[in-house]
């Protein structure tokens, strides 16, 4: 098996290019020629069939060349998998040390996880520890698959790592630890180097306009369901990431480095980051970063390489693999090398960069963080330990110790916020019984988290409301724009869990007296059918996911369901929200009703009451004309150029992924017809202008769809597109014009005037009629219209993401509903940073329209209710557009 598999590898690697390679470096010894490879063994070219650098590897052989190092040198190499990526390729990642610590690995992990918590580990103990135990550093390489020279940089380090005689080789093997994750995105990298090769001809091009450039859609760089995976550290939600995650928090490496690339005409970044910092990253790590950046300037000053630091790519969110684990004591990166993205690369002063040059300057810094972490090892190690004990003390001092998630509204959010907890390492508990505590009363099962725990600085990161910019730092940014300068704020500011689940989170000075149990990963808790023998039908209310999966189960199940627009009272059951469900006996006869319920119960977490009844005392009856029967939709969406890949990755991953429901993609080429028979919801993403491929015949298409009982989905800037297209009657606003800047004039001259001071100077250069400035991402209060069945479920409020500059004017009350808009200016902000130009503009602004048309309608969400699939809390409000829609149209 293993002899096909090189074969089938080898003839894969011989067909990829006819191109000569004879630009690129040639082999390892090129790479740092100080090196001393005498016994070489398992070389890439040996294994692989061309020497390093001069063949972008593709994921299958660099899963060979690792399996190589490992049965070359079984006394220093572990290969460990992590998981599987959506397609199907195992993650894996590489233990390399001396032949003693690799002996002894399972006593290193022991004495990482009692270094990690000083509650079991006193200070005698951990000055023993801290002398017995090698350092650890974890090497992160391709998390983006279009970045290419990093993960043959991977490949690099460790055969250098294994290979050079040299004593301080020996050294750093003997001191530390390594961790080699060669690959985090091999899906991506897949997709990248099949269509480079596709483009490749007699030679290779580094003209910046070649096809070799310019990626078709989607680009390389996204997973298989187009996610940036360097956002995903905080939600989990792809187990490229999710595995990496487990693994971290096993081993709890002292350094972690995340290499990346950047655009082809800059040189190479390595830490220190830039501003903004984020507040709960210590002084202390800070100073380690110094010493890892000094070094490597070190290297790269003997190899003549150019670098730069602290401008770009700041360690403010914390979603970042080079952010996540500074919040449990390690430190952490991001390199980025100038990408060629290809062989080789012109840039605008007239310099080729190769593929080579990336994998060799990758290859320098791998090596020389590593030296750092050697040659620094006892001090890391006090380091991390004394971190994770000022933690626990932290969150002893911690005017809120105790926060507490009820889960009465949303039981779907709270366990998956706790679950979540726990996958970050966190420790939660949940009550065994019902308690009081801080004056407010709670029900068995609600989640309790004592701060005073190693991971204090971690949960405080994730569930603070509020995680504030440096004051000096927005001043300059203000100062930025006043010049017309882009901002340097990087991304969201705004990432409170609770908030984005829109789920409620009480904070108290006092630790409840309850018993608990620990709460362990498991994201779905098991539902229950009550009264399974139940003589009319069966109650599921809604408004939370596992009401929502339970609805898409059942669909699937061919079950009838009907679906109140009202909320209701029943005799027995008690109330139950609009939206709620209906399954009776009589509408499914022949099905083995019960037993299936069971089973989606446990499948999907929803608590179904059985009634024997059908008296409702308030609201409507089972057979009221606010009673629809649901049926499973036809639900399509837009896919390729020029929709935005993030935000149809991420919409069809929650669709499919977290409500379990398929959805078809179809490429827009095939939509200019506007053929859309059969479908019963069509969603358009954010995009970067359908007019670039939609015309006029397709946006009349699109209206007789609707008239004939189509449900339009509008998503972010999509909405905007639909305003102008002319398919939702509202407009796209301009920003609020400052005080004193007049609309511009239509002729080249105008009446002079007398400018007399610096202020009148400063409103005369103002843009004119200008789009509102962009906002990177803050999370913002929405009100909700719970007279409408498109708010069926919903809270009285909601948060949703604000980014980008798309600001649309209500709808009209002939035209349409507003069903949620943007809360007043004093509860506007909910957490992050808004310019004060736009938390003046955005109050009363529509965040989900609702607009009939004939006999169907458009939904439109002037923000991505999908992003980064982490908004849980408008999760409901899409499925109501999804299911609750189509079946008031059809």
């Amino acid at each position: 098996m293993r002899t096909l598999k090189k074969l089938l590898i080898s003839l894969s690697i011989a067909t990829a290019s006819t191109a000569t390679m004879a630009d690129s470096l040639s082999g390892a010894a090129s790479l740092l020629p100080e090196a001393n490879y005498s016994n070489q063994k398992a070389s890439v070219e040996d294994v692989l069939g061309y020497p390093i650098g001069t063949k972008i590897t593709s994921p299958e052989a660099m899963s060979l060349y690792f399996e190589a190092l490992a049965e070359a040198f079984p006394d220093q190499v572990k290969l460990l998998d992590y998981g599987k990526s959506w397609e199907g390729r195992t993650l894996y990642y590489a233990v390399i040390s001396s032949p003693e610590n690799l002996q002894n690995f399972d006593q290193f992990v022991q004495n990482m996880q009692q270094l990690a918590d000083p509650r079991s580990t006193d200070e005698d103990d951990a000055e023993r520890l801290i002398n017995e135990t090698p350092a650890s550093i974890w090497l992160s390489y391709g998390v983006h698959g279009n970045e290419i020279s990093s993960p043959e940089a991977a490949m690099m380090t460790a055969y250098h790592l294994l290979n050079d005689n040299r004593e301080q080789t020996e050294q750093w093997l003997e001191n530390t630890v390594i961790f080699i994750d060669p690959l985090q995105n091999p899906d991506g990298r897949a997709r990248f180097v099949q269509r480079y090769y596709m483009t490749a001809g007699l030679e290779h091009s580094a003209d910046r306009r070649s096809a070799e450039h310019n990626e078709p859609w989607p680009s390389g760089r996204t997973n298989h369901y187009m996610f940036d995976m360097n956002r995903d550290w905080i939600a989990l939600t792809q187990p490229e990431i999710k595995g990496q995650v487990d693994a971290l928090l096993k081993y709890y490496p002292l350094v972690f480095v995340d290499l990346h690339e950047m655009g082809g005409d800059s040189t190479y970044y390595f830490t220190p980051e830039a501003r903004p910092y984020n507040p709960l990253i210590t002084d202390s790590q800070r100073e380690t970063l110094n010493w890892i950046g000094k070094n490597n300037a070190s290297w790269f000053d003997d190899k003549g390489f150019d670098y730069f630091t602290r401008e770009i790519f700041d360690a403010f969110y914390p979603g970042y693999g080079a952010s996540w684990p500074l919040y449990h004591g390690a430190v952490a990166m991001t390199y980025e090398m100038a990408s060629a993205r290809g062989h080789k690369f012109e840039r605008t002063d007239g310099d080729v960069l190769t593929y080579a040059d990336g994998v060799q300057q990758h290859f320098v810094a791998s090596i020389s963080t590593i030296q750092t972490v050697s040659e620094r090892r006892e001090a890391l190690l006090e380091k991390f330990w004394s971190y994770r004990k000022s933690a626990i003390e932290a969150g002893e001092d911690d005017e809120q110790r105790a926060l507490i998630i009820p889960g009465k509204d949303d039981p779907a959010g709270a366990r998956k916020l706790a679950s979540l907890l726990v996958e970050q390492g966190a420790e939660v508990q949940q009550a065994q019984q019902s308690f009081r505590v801080c004056g407010n009363d709670y029900a068995a099962g609600s989640f309790i988290i004592d701060k005073a725990q190693p991971a204090y600085r971690m949960i405080r990161t994730l569930m603070d409301k509020q995680v504030d910019m440096a004051p000096e730092f927005l001043q300059e940014q203000e100062q930025r724009r006043g010049n017309n300068l882009p901002d340097q704020i990087y991304d969201v500011t705004g990432w409170s869990l609770p908030l984005m689940f829109n789920v409620d989170v009480d904070g108290c000075d006092d630790l409840p007296r309850v018993d608990t149990i620990a709460v362990n990963e498991g994201r779905i808790a098991a539902g229950e059918l009550i009264n399974p023998a139940a003589k009319v039908g069966y109650l599921v209310r809604w408004g939370n996911m596992n009401s929502g999966r339970f609805l898409t189960a059942a669909l699937r199940e061919g079950l009838t369901i009907k679906q109140s627009e009202l909320a209701f009272t029943h005799e027995t059951a008690g109330r139950f929200p609009s939206g709620s469900l209906i399954v009776t006996h009589a509408d499914n006869a022949e099905k083995e009703l019960a037993n299936t319920l069971v089973r989606l119960a446990k499948q999907t977490g929803a608590t179904i009451h059985g009634v024997d009844t059908s008296w409702i005392t308030d609201g409507p009856n089972f057979g009221s004309e606010n009673v629809h029967g649901l049926f499973a939709p036809k639900i399509a969406m837009a896919w390729d150029e020029p929709v935005s890949q993030y935000n149809a990755g991420h919409t069809r991953f929650v669709i499919e992924r977290q409500m379990n429901y398929p959805v078809t993609a179809i490429r827009t080429g095939e939509l200019r017809a506007g053929d859309l028979d059969g479908f019963d919801v069509f969603i358009l993403p954010a995009s970067y202008g359908y007019d670039r491929v939609f015309s006029e015949q397709t946006v009349a298409e699109f209206k007789d769809w609707i008239n004939d009982g189509g449900v339009l989905v509008t998503l972010g800037n999509a909405s905007g597109w639909a305003v102008e297209a002319g398919l939702l009657a509202t407009k796209v606003e301009r920003a609020i014009p400052k005080e004193g800047v007049e609309e511009p004039a239509e002729e080249t001259k105008i009446d002079g005037q007398a400018i007399v001071s610096r202020d009148q100077f400063m409103t005369e250069i103002q843009a004119h009629g200008v789009d509102p400035d962009w906002v990177s991402g803050a999370l913002v209060h929405a009100d909700v219209d719970q007279d409408h069945w498109l708010a069926a479920g919903l809270k009285d409020k909601l948060v949703s993401l604000f980014n980008g500059n798309t600001i649309l004017a209500p709808i009209d009350i002939d035209k349409g509903r507003n069903i949620a808009w943007f809360s007043n200016k004093d509860e506007l902000l909910a957490s992050g940073f808004l310019w004060g130009e736009t938390a003046e503009q955005l109050p009363y602004k529509p965040l989900l329209i609702w607009q009939p048309n004939g006999d169907g309608m458009v939904i439109s969400f002037t923000q991505e209710p999908t992003y980064r699939a982490y908004m849980d809390g408008l999760n409901t409000a899409l499925m109501n557009a999804l299911f609750l829609a189509p079946a008031t149209t059809r």
